[in-house]
């Protein structure tokens, strides 16, 4: 007599596995219809009164989630818009919408509706774009509806030149490095249209950033340990962002976020391991020596009133204390 190609036990364990995939896919189908659904309303996602958030990485998501919680924002709905649907079931996860006002979507997606938003923030950084500045204008004149509404360009204040520890400000000269102009080109794109640019400060969370890589790969720090690094939680930077959405009455301006406490790569790592998750890893060794760049301080106190903003965090080193 024939034996069955599977047990009655592995036919048990295949058929649950189909049961979840096949939940897990009904899931995802059912939150990109009720996406695409609200693109047809007019009161929807991408209604004229829609907030679009262009790349749904750790800051995009912490915007969203911002917006969502803020009274300001009230009824507006928030679409988080993404190169695919990799990460939807995470990122919805994070932002948490518990009065169904968010909504993902692709940048396919959104273009094959041609929808527009009265606020939008591009926030998705360079290495996902061949042409970055050309991503930028795209959604500046296609998907930004402008008139009332803001378009904001999260742009980095590594675009200023500026190396010898000096201070620099939103007026400061930029440098011309094949990075700074891709930033750059991305930024005019954005002004060109009405928007605003921020440029950030070296974003961080606990376990994401600079010290993180200095103080758990086992490699030594190319750069002197006096270099001067300008920090910004990214929690802190969705915050400026929100506030350009609500502040920024200027056009086509420039601000320049930090906490306002820079602090040298040593003083970094020894801030880390003030936490508890770093307290045990060995300091690195640092490369540099006194011929290289010591980097720049950001003055960023003009944008901090403009836009009506100041950190949460105040600082990367009590961040650390408390974490």
């Amino acid at each position: 007599k024939d034996r069955p190609l599977f047990s009655t036990h592995e036919q048990g364990q295949n058929t649950m596995k189909l049961l979840v995939i096949l939940i897990l896919c009904t899931r995802r189908l059912f939150y990109s219809c009720m996406a695409l659904s609200s693109f047809s309303s007019k009161n929807g996602a991408a209604s004229s009164d829609g907030i679009a958030i262009i790349g749904c990485g750790v800051l995009g998501t912490s915007l969203c989630r911002q917006i969502l919680e803020l009274r300001d924002f009230e009824g507006r709905e928030v679409t988080g818009i993404t190169k695919s649907t990799a990460r939807h079931d995470m990122i919805r996860d994070a932002v948490g919408d518990r009065n169904n006002r968010f909504h993902l979507v692709t940048y396919e997606e959104v273009k094959e509706q041609q929808k527009q938003f009265r606020d939008v923030v591009f926030c998705a950084p360079p290495s996902g774009f061949d042409d970055y500045a050309g991503a930028v204008r795209e959604a500046a004149t296609t998907i930004y509806l402008g008139g009332d509404g803001t378009m904001v360009f999260t742009s980095a204040g590594s675009v200023f030149g500026g190396l010898d520890g000096e201070t620099v400000n939103e007026q400061s000269p930029v440098t011309d490095t094949p990075r700074a102009k891709k930033l750059i080109n991305a930024e005019a794109a954005c002004l060109k249209e009405g928007g605003v640019v921020l440029r950030l400060a070296g974003l961080y969370t606990l376990e994401r950033g600079a010290h993180n890589y200095w103080l758990t790969s086992g490699k030594d720090v190319d750069g002197r340990a006096d270099g001067i690094i300008n920090l910004l939680h990214y929690d802190d930077a969705a915050g400026a962002c929100l506030n350009s959405l609500k502040e920024a009455t200027k056009k086509s301006a420039v601000y320049l976020i930090s906490d306002g406490n820079p602090l040298t790569r040593e003083q970094i790592c020894l801030s880390a391991r003030k936490s508890a998750l770093y307290s045990d890893k060995v300091m690195p060794a640092f490369l540099g020596t006194d011929k290289d760049a010591m980097g720049k301080v950001y003055d960023g106190s003009w944008s901090n009133e403009a836009l009506n903003w100041k950190p949460r965090y105040i600082s990367f080193d009590s961040f650390m204390e408390q974490h």
